[in-house]
């Protein structure tokens, strides 16, 4: 776990003389901003603890969150208007006061907020974290930001600006290297028309979404059933997590894409009973649930590796309800072949990835994020699949899914896996095996341009409603390799 996951809030200074009192919502927020600008903290973990220590109500908290992680979703764009309105780069305005900005910008652009509360607020902020001074040019550069909408900054901040992709990225808060992206892969399904749709859902707070572990609990009767996955809903109100600690460990949060992406490798045929199961990249256990709950139904044996001693004790921690049935690994997935080969029926390679395909739930990761760290980590996803190649039995599944929809960490890997792999690998019609698991749904596989000899499934925000999570089924072929 990175040290910034466990590192508490900063820690709040007595309010100074002629301080205004912060709303606790706020108040917040700007903890988790000012973490995740100083120390890479991670806003969807860090957020539930300082939300629980300040004792928010749950109206004040869902304020909070959205004052968060709506901030965090366009900073990109506020950062170009606070540098318009304050003619200074945001580099060189101290991390408090650069905070308050971000903070009282998007109250002032994205919320409905009166303008006299999110300066007066923001003020505050900068004063009680930062200092007089400071509090003076958050006043400054708040009132002029106020003067106009967003639509005009948008204007104004395009004026001049020819390429189609740096016009979109200021429209819709993402680096112009991540709408590139996601126009080709969007291009290579023919669906390029697409791209505004996908930014836009990109920016929504996404809902959250829940599974009920089959064989261990049931789809509440008053929850809403997911589109396509058949052991995910959603609650229409109250505590998700009065509900998740009521069900001990068999209702669980959960991304519907995360879902079919298990389901895909545990319902893609009938199971063998004692076939062996492994989850290569397990942490940090939501998948590993899934399948340990679908492994234990139908006769099988999940083990489940993680490389990082911390998030191989969340795997832990998931699979806790399954007892002494649970098998969890601390050690390198590519080491795996050499050490097991042969010894494996379905295999799920959850690939370290971008991220790309969750920028709605980890909102900071948009501008963290380079296409160096594409090239890196294509890297580690091609040897993690060699080796889940090397350690299946013959005849085995493998599902390669990475929750990025990026054409270097998607596409790429699996193409050169079948063709460096030929001898032994095939690919599975991928889109016929979800179909049976959610029904129709539209996967964009008849216009798929560039999928080649090869079906996958791409899932989309805008499309589907989940992250966008990329699924491959592969199947090894029977008998002796050469």
């Amino acid at each position: 776990m990175n040290s910034s996951e466990r590192r508490p809030a900063p820690r709040r200074r007595k309010q100074s003389r002629g301080s205004n009192v912060v709303q606790p919502s706020r108040l917040t927020a700007f903890d988790v901003l000012l973490a995740v600008a100083a120390d890479e903290a991670y806003a969807n973990i860090l957020l539930p603890h300082t939300i629980a220590r300040a004792e928010l109500r749950s109206e004040d908290a869902r304020l909070a969150t959205e004052l968060c992680y709506g901030t965090l979703r366009r900073q990109g764009f506020y950062d170009r208007v606070i540098e318009s309105a304050s003619h200074r780069a945001t580099s060189q305005i101290d991390p408090p006061a650069l905070a308050a900005l971000r903070l009282g910008a998007h109250q002032l652009l994205g919320m409905r907020v009166a303008p006299h509360a999110a300066v007066s607020e923001s003020v505050a902020l900068a004063r009680r974290f930062a200092s007089q001074s400071a509090a003076g040019f958050v006043n400054g550069v708040l009132r002029r930001i106020s003067a106009d909408d967003s639509t005009v900054w948008i204007a104004r901040l395009s004026d001049g600006v020819t390429d189609e992709t740096e016009l979109l990225a200021i429209e819709h808060a993402h680096p112009a290297w991540i709408v590139r992206a996601f126009r080709r892969a969007l291009e290579a399904e023919g669906r390029g028309d697409e791209l505004t749709a996908l930014l836009q859902a990109d920016n929504d707070a996404p809902r959250v979404n829940m599974v009920a572990l089959p064989g261990m609990a049931t789809i509440p009767d008053a929850a809403t059933k997911n589109r396509y996955s058949p052991v995910g809903f959603q609650l229409g109100g109250g505590d998700p997590d009065a509900a998740i600690g009521d069900a001990k460990g068999a209702l669980r949060v959960q991304d519907e894409g995360s879902q079919l992406a298990a389901l895909a490798l545990s319902r893609a045929r009938e199971v063998t009973p004692g076939e062996q199961w492994l989850d290569m990249c397990a942490g940090p256990g939501g998948k590993s649930a899934l399948l340990a709950a679908e492994a234990r139904r139908s006769g099988a044996v999940l083990t489940s590796n993680e490389v990082a001693p911390a998030r191989a004790d969340l795997v832990r921690r998931a699979l806790h309800p399954f007892g002494t049935e649970a098998i969890v690994w601390t050690g390198d997935g590519r080491r795996i072949g050499v050490e097991h080969p042969g010894s494996f029926d379905r295999i799920l390679v959850d690939a370290p990835c971008t991220g790309l395909g969750a920028l709605r739930r980890r909102p900071e990761a948009r501008w963290r994020k380079s296409p160096k760290d594409v090239a890196d980590l294509s890297a580690l996803q091609a040897e993690l699949l060699d080796s889940a190649i090397q350690a299946a039995a013959p005849g085995a599944l493998i599902a390669y899914v990475t929750c990025s929809p990026h054409l270097g960490e998607t596409r790429a890997i699996v193409s050169k896996a079948l063709r460096v792999h030929s001898d032994v690998l095939e690919s599975v019609d991928t889109p016929a095996v979800l179909r049976d698991i959610a029904g129709p749904i539209d996967l964009g596989d008849e216009q798929d341009a560039g999928a080649g000899a090869f079906r996958h499934v791409q899932l989309w925000p805008h499309r589907h409603g989940t992250d966008a999570m990329y699924i491959m089924l592969l199947r090894v072929a029977d008998g002796t390799r050469r």
